[in-house]
């Protein structure tokens, strides 16, 4: 036997190692760009629908009810993230498909979790048939009392199950629960002043895109405005959906 020929014997357990090896897969690839909202916790980016993973946000139609009063909490879920995108390019990472075709990702803009701001406002729960991941920020939001959290409202799923009675009520009320500053239908103060995720102070006109869905918060220093030029004098800046 020639060293040659040991060569290339000695190179074929090499060989059919290689054949056993498991192929690599290439990890899909990121989900990046600009986004439209569809709703609470939809959006797309281009041609691609997708759902956020872990939540569950209340649906556009759906109302929950505060100090006895109903509120447009699905509404104010599809504002939240429509002000959220608004902060810059989405990045997500795929984590499944939905029955409907759609990719189930986790999106963040810079190191904002869009799903975890939803949870931690109270505009969404976690969605715990699917995952754990933001049971801690829906629990921050119940103890402070934010969103839903200030009143009752039925859970997404089973609201899309055709319950309406608004009959689960948070075990945990906030010490000061939230009162929205009655109006006057006569006054002229009916621009409402309120404070995003980011802290930026920004106010809607009536007839403005999310004027209705806009629930003002005063024990977070949001507050009501007789003009436009007070809330640009009090340090707030206009919506830019209109």
């Amino acid at each position: 036997m020639t060293w040659g020929k040991s060569v290339r014997i000695g190179q074929i357990p090499v060989l059919l190692l290689a054949a056993f090896l498991p192929a690599c897969e290439p990890s899909a690839a990121p989900i990046s760009g600009s986004a439209v909202v569809i709703d609470g916790d939809s959006l797309e980016i281009g041609s691609t629908s997708i759902r956020l993973f872990g939540v569950d946000a209340f649906e556009g139609r759906q109302t929950c009810t505060r100090n006895g009063r109903d509120w447009p909490c699905g509404e104010v879920a599809e504002a939240k993230l429509v002000e959220l995108v608004a902060s810059g390019p989405l990045a997500c990472e795929e984590r499944d498909i939905d029955n409907y075709g759609r990719t189930v990702a986790r999106c963040t803009v810079g190191s904002t979790d869009l799903a975890a701001e939803l949870a931690r406002a109270g505009l969404a729960l976690a969605y715990r048939q699917y995952s754990m991941d933001y049971v801690d920020e829906e629990a921050d939001a119940e103890n402070a009392g934010r969103g839903a959290w200030t009143g009752r409202f039925v859970a997404p799923w089973d609201w899309r199950r055709g319950e309406r009675d608004r009959s689960y009520d948070p075990p945990h009320q906030p010490q000061e629960p939230f009162t929205e500053p009655s109006i006057d239908p006569g006054s002229d103060c009916l621009i409402k002043g309120n404070i995003n995720s980011e802290g930026e102070h920004i106010y809607h006109r009536p007839g403005w895109r999310y004027y209705d869905a806009t629930v003002i918060d005063t024990s977070r220093g949001e507050r009501w405005f007789c003009s436009e030029q007070e809330a640009v004098d009090s340090g707030w800046r206009a919506s830019q959906a209109r």
